[in-house]
Formats: structure tokens, C-alpha cells, sequence
């Protein structure tokens, strides 16, 4: 589980293409390491990883085709930084909301407007997510725990602050820029459960009327 407070970022400084499979070596800070050990999970923009192997402060990791084809991962190309967070572990603090660091589609930015106080990018979503956008929801962005501002049809906006900008990759992001996607599982539950339910109920209620 992750919680989207990303801890930084890490330079993509090798990549090694095969049949429908590829391995990324990445840099991370040394403060990041930590006790980590080949089998632990780091989300890369948001995408849960497994380590693979550890060279001082360089780690492996496996990246299969859907990976790539699902995410932006498959876009990446050596000294592309990505935002990083290794797994949350039981006692941790929530200071976003709960992840699985499992990509549902990449959305495509369309605008970024910047002002002396203000940083907002809106983003353009496939149709079929668009049901589990609501203004002030909680989105997943690149592995980033954001709060959604305006929506229209299939396009939301978030605003960003400095700590937001200076911790991510998310400044650097621009028109035509692809970027991962996480709903919010209770979010995209809700709804789910909503839109199964609610057609079942109003056939029964209309079934019940026609019966009496």
C-alpha cells in the first residue's frame, strides 16, 4: 500500500529492452535506502515496482509489457525522473489516501497555467473513468495523493503548491504529457456499487407496481 506522499524523485540512468519486457535501473538519494532489500515494493509515478537488485544507489526493476503499455513507464528514457515512494508500512501516517500503486489509464495534460501564487494543470481523461471524478475528490497523479478542483466532461484540473512542485516531477509537466492514473479505491467503489444497485432496485420497484 502507499499513501501518495511521494519522497522524491530518481534518475533513470539505464534501460534494458527485450521481447516484451524491460528492466530499469534507477538513482535514488541514499537517505532513501534505507533497509531496503530485493522483493520490496517502490511505486515509480505511482506504479508499484518490485526491487530486483541493489547496487549501492542504483536499483533494478522488471517492467512487463502491460506495465508499459498501461502506464507512462513505457515513455521513460535514460536521466527521466520519476516520483518515488517505497511501501507504507502499519503505524505509518495517511498524510494523503490509501494507494495500491495499480495504474487505471494515463490521463493527457491539455493546459498548465502559472501565476505568481499558482500552479494548475488540467488534465483530459478516457470517458470510461470519467463516473469517479468529482470536485474535491481524491486522485492519484503520477503517484501523487491531489485533490481535484474544476471538472467539465471529461476534464479536471488540480492546483499545485510549492512543496508539491519542488518534491515531484509534476512542474515539469506540460501539454501533451501523459501521466498515471489512480482513482480513489473507496471512490471508484462507491460508485460502482451505486450504479450496479440502482438499476436493480428500479426494476424491482417497477416490477412490484405492474404486479399489483
Amino acid at each position: 500500500m502507499f499513501t501518495g506522499i511521494v519522497q522524491g524523485t530518481a534518475e533513470i540512468v539505464a534501460i534494458e529492452q527485450k521481447h516484451n519486457f524491460r528492466t530499469h535501473r534507477a538513482r535514488f538519494p541514499s537517505e532513501a535506502l534505507s533497509g531496503l532489500t530485493p522483493g520490496a515494493s517502490i511505486a515509480h509515478n505511482g506504479c508499484c515496482l518490485t526491487v530486483t537488485r541493489i547496487d549501492g544507489e542504483m536499483v533494478d526493476f522488471d517492467l512487463m509489457q502491460k506495465t508499459l503499455n498501461i502506464t507512462n513507464l513505457g515513455e521513460l528514457e535514460i536521466g527521466d525522473k520519476v516520483n518515488f515512494e517505497r511501501a507504507a508500512k502499519y503505524g505509518d501516517e495517511i498524510g494523503g489516501h490509501a494507494m495500491s500503486g495499480h495504474i487505471l489509464c494515463t490521463a493527457q495534460v491539455v493546459d498548465v497555467r502559472i501565476s505568481e501564487n499558482n500552479h494548475q494543470i488540467r488534465f483530459s481523461l478516457p470517458h470510461a473513468w470519467t463516473k469517479y471524478i468529482f470536485t474535491k475528490g481524491y486522485i492519484g497523479i503520477d503517484g501523487i495523493s491531489l485533490t481535484i478542483g474544476d471538472v467539465q466532461a471529461n476534464e479536471f484540473e488540480v492546483n499545485l503548491i510549492p512543496e508539491t512542485l519542488q518534491r515531484t516531477n509534476i512542474g515539469s509537466r506540460q501539454t501533451g504529457d501523459r501521466v498515471n492514473i489512480e482513482i480513489d479505491p473507496q471512490t471508484q467503489a462507491i460508485v460502482d456499487t451505486v450504479t450496479n444497485l440502482l438499476p436493480e432496485l428500479y426494476q424491482r420497484m417497477t416490477q412490484n407496481q405492474a404486479d399489483n
